[in-house]
């Protein structure tokens, strides 16, 4: 008989139960970050402690210590399967609407689920004017994230991206996004998420010499791009065939040179 793995949810390295997660139903003051776990281990882990660190000073004016974070995301990561999705979540007891914080703040929820590796592709992405709230911390309680998912769907695409007040493209709901023009790799230059993906690939495609800038990328300049792809924790890279009416041709190449990238970055015990 296959066995089957009871997945956790922890608070401050003990099992969750309903009194713990009940003032949590509605707690939009928090943030978090999400990891896969193959073997024990993550891929940059190392970025993922400084998101947390960074992200709880900017919130909570303080933040727990990397061997505190270690040691609570290594205690789920013992308990499950060597594959697993895990999201590490740096929380208020005293919720939101309150003048001042918990002195504990922040307290940390570990959530364990099933392995991603995320969708296959191609994707079709809507273009919708947006611009997140602190779009550099990944935090929680953005429906308009679901809500502009849901409306690309009812259009025919697969999921939106987002476009600033000044035209340029910074992201999409849930993923970070990467552009190429036949001869370098292209990020775009707004305010957005730095995901921790993104941050591999960075550093791996520049030890592997690939040529990669910054720049503002615009959706009536999309024509002159012939890749597209978007990245989150799931995944280095699916391909995007078009934003509304842009397509692009040569995103099966920027798929395969960005999973080489990846692949190029060791897994790191946590």
């Amino acid at each position: 008989m296959r066995e089957t793995f009871q997945f956790h949810t922890l608070i401050e390295d003990r099992i969750a139960e309903a009194p713990d997660l009940a003032p949590l139903a509605y707690a939009g003051f928090a943030h978090f970050t999400a990891m896969q776990v193959r073997d024990g281990r993550v891929r940059g882990f190392d970025l993922h402690l400084d998101r947390l660190r960074s992200a709880s000073l900017i919130l909570f004016g303080r933040a727990r210590p990397d061997e505190i974070m270690r040691r609570s995301i290594g205690g789920a990561v013992a308990r499950g399967p060597a594959a697993m999705s895990l999201t590490a979540t740096l929380f208020s007891r005293r919720g939101e609407f309150t003048p001042a914080g918990d002195p504990s703040d922040p307290s940390i929820l570990i959530r364990t689920g099933s392995a991603s590796d995320g969708p296959t592709g191609p994707l079709r992405l809507a273009a919708v004017e947006h611009e997140r709230w602190l779009p550099g911390i990944k935090h929680v309680g953005e429906a308009a994230k679901t809500y502009f998912l849901r409306e690309a769907v009812k259009q025919g695409c697969d999921d939106a991206l987002f476009i600033d007040r000044t035209g340029r493209i910074s992201e999409a709901t849930i993923w970070n996004l990467a552009f190429w023009d036949g001869e370098a790799v292209i990020w775009p230059e707004a305010d957005l998420l730095p995901g921790v993906t993104m941050g591999i690939l960075r550093r791996q495609l520049a030890g592997l010499g690939i040529v990669q800038r910054s720049a503002q990328v615009r959706v009536d300049a999309l024509g002159a791009l012939t890749g597209c792809v978007v990245m989150n924790s799931w995944t280095p890279a699916v391909a995007v065939s078009a934003i509304g009416t842009a397509t692009f041709p040569q995103s099966d190449t920027l798929v395969a040179m960005l999973h080489r990238a990846y692949r190029s970055e060791a897994l790191l015990p946590i």
